[in-house]
């Protein structure tokens, strides 16, 4: 099917051009002020795919059919339009201009905009932003952009979010790069830039803040970013970067500086502006930053008498020392724990290589072909600290696309044999060397149960030689044997725990993957009437973790979802007013369809005011691993919400809530102490005892109303302001329960005895289920910034965030932590051109304090301080060899900050690059 469309389209282009008239343009374009020529410029033909760029001469040629019109663009110029009706040469001047006072925006309404009239809240990095950022690369420096937040696990791993309820592994936020979804099916969500693409291939890169499910489906539940790579038709070339750095500059450990090195290509080609191809490869390496904050966080200790000389002491990035009991006569007692640098892989890395062939079968169809290899290393925080460990992630992408439309189909595959969960790890080496009484090593199974009677017989004088009542002595003796880290011992069973999956080893292996084909066509044409755009897709889920997250050993686990959307937009009263309508319909395998409609509306009296009201909703399915996670970690077993996942285990049907299990137990050990008989003990308190009634989960839901202004105050000022209050309902939690081996109720609907009494005698199993809470919140917040194109090519940009999350009438215990803080505010001032070849940018961030609550802390909050950043670069180009060194900085003045709790302190990055741009053109 796909060979005989694909002769169609050729045979119509052969037609079509032994019609048409072709002639050849060539030409000129120069500076208006400095009359010299203008590399880069992209020039169009309006209404269709072909153009060109200019040469390092100015000059271009391009073939088309006539008559025509070429659209004439370059960033900082003001656009031209030029008729053409034969073979000719022209030469045309471009004056400068403040273009990213008003960019054109695609992401917004999925169709080309003025970014002054998109009818949502929307932000624009474009190509000269991307290489004038101080900050150590693109996607960093999308910290300065208002609405954003960024966390930070790894040098080689950061998150954004907007508009709250933020995370470190963010699944409410869709990472598109040229359209394909940059999420690993098996994580669920995308790993910031880890897998993406390199600075010598972005051209741009636009944030909606807030829900974009009605045009994006379910994963746009918070927001999106949508990055676009250079076309080789546009960009063509060699391009080089050698960047080297320094971080860990005075980090208090006394390990030293650390160096870092980002090198990179891209090679791109044209021929005969019919076939164009692209290259890229990328590599980069230095060392994480060390988590390596050693507060003690015990919840059974109180805080005053918590620190390093608490026996039963759990510090923050120190593992295995969350095992503790509770000995007669002593107190609660840890085990000994390791330092995450001990566990980590600080030697942190990530690889990228890039191809993509470009194919122009007429001057309106384009054939893309697209694949993309990443492997890396990071650090993650989630529920432990994880090592994303020589994880690979490869995409293949194919795309006909014409003016207005295209079909994309793309494949996202992950294969991670060698990452671990570094919490797990510490434990698991704990279980190796552990004696008995009589010397001998016992069972992991044995080994922390025989750590306990050694601590406690040395603490209670037992020991010949270890001092009675002396805690540290007694942890001495308990600790004979211990493996060290940086001896053999140590790494060989590092080394075997990796590789080990299950309760009794550390590994994690996941071969997940997905398969989307998705589509849009643009009838404006055809309709006239008003504009209109129809889309859809279909998307499935491969799952293959070895049944080391899912129960997916030696079976054909799939997911399957559908999306179909429509946006109707119509100008009115001489285009002063614009009306979109948007609508999507969502469907899922295991959940109800969900339909999410959008409305928004732009008045603009003048071309330069701009005032839009939206109304928007969005909804988020549960990730793969909500629905289908099945991990017994022995005290409790961890059970996805899809009804699928739990069939023939009788827990959603036959269990009791935890807290009424505890209830029970108490009661009946309070009469057990009084002297009452074990069963009138039992009868006393089995009526505590209450039948869970957990829900399967389903999707998040968010209605959000927004109103705004963006406008040029003067031809160089720009003024932007918002306001947006959102409704947030069925947010995904956790639920614990018991399930007993008897029917929890009897006939009657009475608490079965048999059933209480299978608690007592421990015939029971706890499962953590996946479901939402019924309960509802509200965030509300307000977003401003101005842009000021100053004389002489000085730019300031300034914007503050204010946002307020309101918990209403909700139990905290059933709503995701918010993790946003309060106020936040960036400032950038910049002069790309101070002189022909000098130009800087500074960008300095500052955001207030807040709480953070993660599961890594068992959603115990840890405090996050406020602080500010300031990142800077100098820039000075050699025209002679095509070269720009930049010297910069990111956090300049080098103060350590925690952006998570529980991830490591981020401090400054020093570095110097080389490009060279554009050779071969």
């Amino acid at each position: 099917m796909k060979k005989h469309i694909l002769s169609i389209f050729i045979f119509i282009s052969i037609i079509t051009q032994t019609i048409a008239q072709v002639a050849t343009v060539t030409g000129k374009i120069t500076d208006a002020q400095t009359q010299k020529p203008i590399q880069g410029v992209s020039i169009r033909v309006k209404g269709k795919l072909a153009g060109t760029q200019t040469n390092t001469n100015g000059s271009f040629s391009i073939s088309l059919k006539t008559p025509a019109s070429i659209v004439v663009t370059m960033i900082g110029y003001e656009a031209k339009t030029v008729d053409v009706t034969n073979n000719q040469a022209i030469d045309i001047s471009l004056s400068s201009a403040n273009s990213e006072l008003d960019p054109v925006v695609v992401t917004a309404s999925r169709v080309e905009e003025r970014i002054l009239r998109s009818p949502v809240s929307i932000e624009k990095m474009d190509i000269r932003q991307v290489q004038q950022t101080p900050s150590a690369n693109y996607y960093d420096g999308l910290q300065n952009i208002k609405s954003l937040d960024m966390v930070t696990s790894s040098l080689t791993y950061k998150q954004i979010n907007t508009r709250g309820f933020n995370s470190t592994g963010n699944g409410r936020f869709l990472q598109l790069v040229d359209g394909i979804d940059n999420q690993p099916a098996g994580l669920g969500f995308a790993m910031g830039n880890l897998f993406g693409p390199h600075d010598l291939d972005v051209e741009s890169a636009e944030l909606i803040a807030g829900a974009a499910s009605a045009l994006y489906g379910p994963i746009a539940f918070n927001g999106l970013l949508n990055t676009r790579t250079k076309n080789p038709f546009d960009f063509q070339g060699l391009s080089i970067q050698t960047k080297f750095g320094l971080n860990h500059v005075g980090d208090g450990t006394g390990l030293g500086a650390k160096p870092m090195s980002d090198l990179a290509l891209r090679y791109a080609k044209v021929f005969n502006n019919k076939f164009a191809f692209k290259i890229n490869a990328s590599y980069l390496r230095g060392t994480d930053w060390y988590a390596n904050d050693y507060t003690d966080i015990d919840p059974n200790t109180p805080a005053a008498s918590r620190g390093a000389n608490n026996p039963g002491r759990n510090a923050l990035n120190i593992y295995g020392d969350e095992v503790a009991q509770t000995l007669p006569n002593i107190g609660r007692v840890s085990r000994t724990g390791y330092e995450e640098k001990d566990l980590a892989t600080y030697g942190v890395y990530s690889l990228k290589l890039n191809g993509a062939l470009h194919y122009r079968i007429n001057d309106n169809l384009e054939a893309i072909y697209q694949m993309n290899f990443n492997q890396g290393t990071a650090q993650y925080t989630g529920s432990n600290r994880f090592v994303i460990n020589d994880f690979q992630f490869i995409q293949h992408r194919i795309e006909l696309k014409g003016s207005q439309f295209y079909i994309r189909a793309y494949s996202n595959q992950e294969i991670s044999n060698n990452s671990y969960n570094t919490r797990s790890l510490g434990q698991q080496i704990n279980r190796t060397w552990v004696r008995d009484l009589s010397g001998n090593i016992v069972t992991p199974d044995k080994a922390d149960a025989t750590w306990f009677q050694r601590y406690a017989a040395a603490f209670n004088g037992t020991i010949s030689g270890v001092t009675a009542q002396n805690q540290t002595q007694a942890r001495a003796f308990a600790d004979q044997g211990r493996l060290l880290p940086g001896t053999t011992a140590f790494d060989e069973a590092r080394s075997r725990l990796i590789q080990t999956t299950g309760l009794s080893g550390a590994g994690i292996k996941s071969n997940c993957s997905l398969k989307h084909i998705e589509g849009l066509y643009d009838f404006s044409s055809m309709v006239k009437v008003f504009n209109l755009q129809v889309g859809g897709n279909y998307r499935k889920y491969y799952l293959d973790t070895e049944g080391t997250l899912f129960d997916d050993k030696g079976k054909n686990l799939t997911n399957d979802e559908f999306g179909l959307f429509t946006q109707a937009s119509k100008s009115l009263f001489q285009d002063k007013l614009k009306v979109t309508l948007s609508g999507r319909y969502d469907k899922n395998q295991n959940f109800d369809g969900q339909f999410t409609p959008r409305a928004s509306a732009v008045f603009s009296p003048t071309e330069r005011h701009n005032f839009r009201a939206s109304y928007q909703t969005g909804f988020r399915n549960p990730t793969i691993s909500d629905q289908y996670i099945k991990l017994d970690v022995g005290p409790i077993l961890i059970l996805g919400g899809a009804p699928i996942n739990s069939q023939g285990m009788n827990v959603y049907e036959n269990s009791y809530t935890a807290a009424s299990v505890g209830a029970f137990g108490s009661g009946f050990g309070a009469d057990m102490q009084k002297g009452v008989p074990f069963p009138t003990a039992l009868a006393n308190n089995k009526d505590k005892l209450v039948k869970s009634n957990v829900p399967y989960i389903k999707p998040e839901r968010v209605q959000s109303i927004e109103v705004g202004y963006k406008g040029l105050l003067t031809s160089k000022l720009l003024f932007d302001i918002n306001y947006y209050y959102s409704q947030y309902k069925d947010f995904i939690i956790n639920s614990v329960v018991i399930r007993p081996n008897s029917p929890v109720t009897l006939p009657d609907g009475s608490v079965n005895p048999a059933a209480a009494a299978d608690i007592l005698n421990g015939n029971i199993k706890a499962f953590q289920l996946y479901t939402n809470a019924a309960d509802k919140v509200s965030i509300q917040g307000v977003t401003a910034g101005l842009t000021w194109a100053l004389p002489k090519n000085y730019q300031l940009h300034g914007n503050a965030t204010w946002i307020d999350f309101n918990i209403m009438d909700a139990n905290p215990n059933n709503i995701p932590a918010f993790n946003t803080p309060t106020w936040k505010s960036n400032v950038t001032f910049s002069n790309p051109k101070l002189t022909d070849k000098l130009g800087f940018s500074v960008a300095w961030h500052w955001q207030t304090a807040f709480d953070w609550y993660g599961t890594f802390t068992e959603l115990r909050p840890g405090r996050i301080g406020a602080y500010n950043l300031l990142d800077a670069q100098v820039s000075y180009t050699v025209p002679s060899l095509k070269t720009k060194i930049k010297l910069g900085a990111a956090n300049l003045t080098n103060q350590y900050v925690v952006q998570a709790y529980g991830s490591p302190a981020v401090g400054g990055m020093y570095y110097i690059s080389l490009n060279f741009d554009e050779f071969l053109r």
